[in-house]
């Protein structure tokens, strides 16, 4: 069973959600639903691997300090395929 991947919020008021996320090697963020639109910051460079709600699994490569946007709704699980630590900040637009 791979590790948890660990959340630091940085921020979280009644508009915003800052969050900075690290991933160990092999660990995930587990099952989750985006409740708000996004935006993802990569710190690091490296890849990312998505399995969505049909069990497919995807790879996203990421670039440190390329970011994307996604709307509300998005589900996932999210796991460090690399063999180093992987970390982003997330971005969460409250309603």
């Amino acid at each position: 069973m791979a590790d948890t991947a660990v959340p630091s919020v940085q921020c979280d008021n009644d508009r915003t959600r800052v969050t900075e996320w690290r991933f160990a090697p092999g660990a995930t963020t587990g099952w989750h639903r985006h409740e708000y639109d996004y935006v993802i910051v990569p710190i690091t460079s490296g890849l990312l691997g998505l399995t969505g709600p049909d069990g497919t699994v995807t790879q996203a490569e990421l670039q440190a300090g390329v970011s994307y946007f996604r709307e509300a709704g998005v589900e996932h699980d999210v796991q460090n395929i690399n063999d180093f630590e992987f970390s982003f900040v997330e971005v969460e637009f409250k309603k």
